[in-house]
């Protein structure tokens, strides 16, 4: 048998291994998937913010790309994509502005306290009905503003939904109640103060039927004479 002629068999029997090989890994289900992730941290940073509020949300979103070709004929592509997301609403206290305590009288003045906002937006997507055209089609860069722009939809659903004013009202209650527990009074600007009082006035109101409910010390003595 000349060189050639092993050469080809060799050739042939490695093609024929590595086809039943295949063949048998579609029959039996095997597969070799192999996963590689690299981490890289890149910084850390300290906060001071708080979570007042969280809601959850689902949201439809309708991506399409209109694109001419020869600047004749649409060749369109679209998308849709179903986010459901967790949004948490709250504070930073970096920004909150304060003047110098004053001991003398207990009293602690907020003279800024910033807005809410949304601190994270843990989202699941899925993509449905996805439509390329016949030379327009979807690439990596389209899938990441399709996402950014349904995150970003997702954030105005959340500030505009009550989560801001329930966060709002959850903080200023939470630092009211922390400065009467020590004794402190607490003074914030003049629209948040009303709507502190405005809380505050709620709080006893709900609070009068138990009182109302409850004994004084008299009529219990009374009672038991």
């Amino acid at each position: 048998m000349d060189f050639l002629t092993t050469v080809l068999l060799l050739l042939v029997g490695a093609g024929g291994g590595v086809a039943a090989a295949n063949v048998l890994r579609k029959r039996t289900g095997l597969t070799d998937v192999r996963h590689e992730s690299t981490l890289l941290l890149e910084r850390i940073e300290k906060v001071f913010k708080v979570v007042m509020a969280e809601g959850y949300f689902s949201e439809i979103y309708n991506y399409q790309d209109q694109k001419k070709i020869l600047y004749l004929l649409n060749d369109p592509k679209k998308a849709m994509v179903i986010a459901k997301s967790k949004v948490l609403v709250g504070f930073d206290f970096a920004k909150v502005r304060f003047q110098l305590p004053d001991a003398a009288n207990r009293t602690l003045v907020i003279e800024a306290f910033p807005e809410p906002e949304v601190l994270s937006i843990d989202t699941d997507y899925r993509f449905y009905d996805i439509q390329a055209g016949i030379l327009n089609h979807f690439n990596g860069t389209d899938y990441t503003q399709i996402l950014s722009e349904a995150k970003q939809v997702m954030n105005e659903r959340a500030m505009q939904s009550d989560l801001p004013k329930i966060a709002n009202n959850q903080i200023q209650y939470m630092m009211y109640q922390l400065s009467s527990s020590m004794g402190w009074h607490l003074e914030l600007p003049e629209a948040d103060q009303r709507r502190l009082d405005a809380l505050k006035a709620k709080a006893e109101h709900d609070e009068l039927p138990i009182k109302a409910v409850l004994p004084t010390s008299n009529e219990s003595s009374r009672s038991q004479s």
